[in-house]
């Protein structure tokens, strides 16, 4: 679970870098091109982050042909999370000019609820998989998503 929160939080980390204020010496009509090929870039960034972490789980995890119902509901789950979260950093982003203290504030708090309902729906997709998982499967998972385990990546970054 943790590694799947560092995957959200980084993609808050690049989508706030994202909405900074674009060029202000570009035309409005290249600076709103510009703003849409770079959140349309970073949504692709994104999803290929988000598809290797899947396929990298699936192998760190053993999922099992019996197992592969549960986990396409996990993948599911994930994507779908993903295009929430970017939905609420492209908004952001997109608004990120002439906005106030107060509506960066608001922008940044649809991000951080996103995220939190986010690890929310994947733990009840999660605990289906981890239901049918076997002891020694369940060991790799609980040492995959130790909180434990994220503070020590974190510190030593």
């Amino acid at each position: 679970m943790k590694a799947i929160v560092a995957v959200l939080a980084s993609t808050i980390a690049f989508g706030t870098a994202l909405a900074q204020t674009p060029d202000q010496s570009a035309s409005p009509h290249s600076s709103a091109h510009s703003s849409r090929s770079a959140m349309a870039n970073s949504d692709a960034k994104r999803d290929a982050a988000v598809e290797k972490h899947i396929t990298r789980l699936h192998a760190e995890l053993n999922i099992t042909a019996n197992e592969e119902t549960q986990w396409n509901e996990v993948a599911a789950t994930m994507r779908e999370n993903a295009m929430e979260l970017d939905r609420a950093i492209d908004k952001r982003a997109a608004s990120a000019t002439g906005a106030t203290a107060i509506d960066d504030l608001n922008a940044y708090a649809d991000i951080a609820q996103a995220h939190a309902d986010g690890v929310k729906k994947l733990a009840g997709a999660f605990s289906g998989l981890y239901s049918v998982m076997s002891d020694d499967q369940k060991k790799e998972a609980d040492k995959v998503f130790s909180h434990r385990n994220h503070e020590r990546k974190v510190a030593s970054r």
